[in-house]
């Protein structure tokens, strides 16, 4: 049976994510610094990927010609690689703010409906009130 969601909202402990939110944050931040200053150190430009061609080993020993060839198509594939896993680490990143925006949110949104159930507890005290002095 699934969980209604209100319910599961009620079981995350908003506390602890709060709480958590802007360390996940720094940690993605560092994250894509390091993956810049790792790409940065490398000065390889990122390659394309339609010019990538995986060989595959030849029963007899290759050639020279053809090392040197295997050789450039792993470095294009790392070089691919490394591009990918920026992107991967730049998508973390603004998920992690986005994560930190909606953690915001969610807080404010908390305080108002608390607000709200007050502001509604006391005008329910006042109208019964008004209703046992009308009577």
């Amino acid at each position: 049976m699934p969980i209604p969601w209100l319910t599961a909202l009620k079981v995350i402990p908003w506390g602890d994510v709060i709480e958590h939110a802007p360390k996940v944050l720094k940690g993605a931040r560092d994250l894509l610094e390091r993956q810049r200053q790792r790409r940065g150190a490398t000065g390889a430009p990122p390659p394309d990927p339609r010019d990538h061609v995986i060989q595959m080993p030849a029963p007899t020993p290759p050639d020279v010609r053809e090392l040197q060839q295997q050789l450039a198509a792993a470095r294009d594939e790392l070089a691919r690689l490394q591009l990918t896993q920026d992107q991967i680490t730049q998508t973390l990143a603004e998920l992690a703010e986005q994560n930190t925006r909606l953690v915001a949110a969610v807080e404010l949104l908390r305080k108002r409906t608390r607000l709200l159930m007050g502001a509604a507890l006391v005008l329910a005290a006042g109208l019964a009130a008004v209703v046992l002095n009308a009577v």
